[in-house]
């Protein structure tokens, strides 16, 4: 019986995520303040985002402002969270157990 609740929860969980996405993606954003990283000119590429209403985020590329991504606060506070740790990081960092540049030339000759 508990497959059976585990199951059932699961699917409650997933239809209440799919209710948010639609709601997320049917509220109107024309006139939402897009926001960029600081020094970024307005010729640049660049990631833009808006705040939407419940902490939802909608994000845009400059190049192409048309398309825009959407999303809910728990998906934006994971997606901050997993940056700031790291986990989207090109090369490897010091803090995820990779070396700075230099101090691996220099720690290898040593």
């Amino acid at each position: 019986m508990a497959d059976g609740l585990d199951k059932g929860a699961e699917k409650a969980l997933k239809e209440r995520k799919e209710r948010e996405k639609d709601e997320l993606y049917s509220l109107d954003i024309s006139g939402v303040e897009w926001h960029s990283a600081p020094g970024t000119e307005e010729h640049e590429e660049r990631v833009e985002i808006a705040y939407l209403p419940e902490g939802a985020v909608a994000m845009r590329s400059s190049l192409d402002p048309d398309t825009v991504l959407r999303y809910t606060e728990a998906e934006w506070r994971a997606f901050v969270l997993g940056a700031r740790d790291g986990e989207f990081d090109l090369e490897p960092a010091p803090h995820n157990g990779g070396l700075e540049q230099g101090a691996g030339a220099a720690q290898q000759e040593g």
